[in-house]
């Protein structure tokens, strides 16, 4: 089995290819990556590059057809990551997460890959109010970034076929503990600043609701990907993926992670305005389609396991808000020292 990943070298990646090279001893994987966080290894045991086969570097715009060769399952990861770089590179989040996510995936179909596992985001539900989601209710993308995400799946249902199976994964908010750690999630943040300054700073009304999942979860829902049975009627799957009773106000995740270490301050900071990057998420089609790769990382363990691993880095930077942590950062910092273009491309 040929799989590559695009995208392997940021948060998810070095989970992913540890398992994969556990679960399919005689895979050959492909990694290609632009290379931006590639050096931002946080607590890594190894360089986690060494369970790939073979390593490329290089943007999805300018993607090289021939490492497609006899790839058997692409798991694309490639993308820009969040809002706040959104919201910045607009222009460029189209053309990575749209034009050039389709491009890879209409270059796979041609190939003759056989699957194609696609990162997508619960994000792209909206602002949901008090009901809980599922994947046949209403899209509406409020970012740049969930736009792209709905827009890459409209785009991926025309090319599926049974020969070309896609799987739509609709994530959670991502967390936990990764040899490339990023501080810009929502849990990842409140267990950095608690262990730093000792409180927790919400920095809106602390009421918006987030389905949280953790990144070694979010890894085994690939590995169905890869393994589930196919028909006529699954030829293309979108599903949100995570647990119902994941789904916290961004308040309690806060108090959980007071909960979990002590000696930590809740705030909730004065005038602060109401998040309108607000969804509860439905999960009853992932308990019912894969019921034997359901999500098993609660709340507490992401949180003991991300305090363990920045404990044993020495991490005392309070102010990691400004640091290299925050994958907008890095890539601001590519640029002012001039190793990115504008457009992001390398110099």
């Amino acid at each position: 089995m040929r799989i590559l990943i695009t995208g392997n070298t940021g948060y998810i990646g070095p989970v992913l290819v540890e398992r994969l090279r556990r679960e399919y001893p005689e895979s050959y994987i492909i990694g290609y990556d632009s290379g931006f966080f590639a050096h931002m290894l946080t607590n890594a045991k190894c360089f986690p590059e060494v369970y790939v086969d073979e390593q490329h570097f290089g943007d999805i715009r300018n993607f090289p057809t021939d490492i497609m060769d006899g790839v058997d399952i692409v798991v694309h990861l490639a993308a820009i990551s969040n809002d706040p770089i959104g919201n910045v590179f607009k222009t460029i989040t189209e053309e990575i997460n749209s034009t050039a996510s389709v491009a890879i995936a209409e270059i796979a179909k041609r190939a003759g890959c056989q699957r194609f596992i696609f990162a997508s985001s619960c994000s792209m539900y909206g602002a949901t109010g008090g009901n809980a989601k599922k994947e046949s209710d209403t899209l509406d993308p409020l970012t740049t970034y969930a736009k792209s995400k709905v827009f890459m799946e409209k785009e991926l249902s025309k090319l599926a076929d049974n020969n070309f199976v896609v799987t739509n994964l609709r994530y959670s908010t991502a967390c936990g503990m990764s040899p490339r750690l990023r501080l810009d999630l929502v849990l990842n943040d409140f267990v950095a600043s608690a262990l730093t300054t000792g409180k927790v700073e919400i920095l809106s009304d602390g009421k918006p609701w987030r389905p949280l999942i953790d990144v070694k979860d979010m890894v085994t829902s690939m590995i169905w990907s890869i393994e589930r049975d196919v028909d006529a009627e699954s030829e293309i799957v979108s599903v949100n993926v995570g647990k119902n009773e994941w789904n916290y106000q961004v308040k309690d995740i806060a108090n959980e992670v007071a909960n979990v270490l002590g000696n930590v301050d809740v705030y909730i900071s004065e005038n602060s305005m109401p998040d309108k990057r607000s969804y509860k998420v439905d999960f009853t089609l992932y308990e019912k389609i894969a019921p034997n790769h359901q999500p098993s990382v609660g709340l507490a363990q992401s949180i003991s396991e991300l305090r363990d691993g920045l404990q044993e880095m020495g991490f005392a930077d309070g102010k990691f808000r400004n640091s290299q942590y925050m994958r907008l950062k890095v890539l601001q910092k590519h640029i002012a020292e001039k190793r990115l273009d504008d457009n992001l491309f390398w110099l």
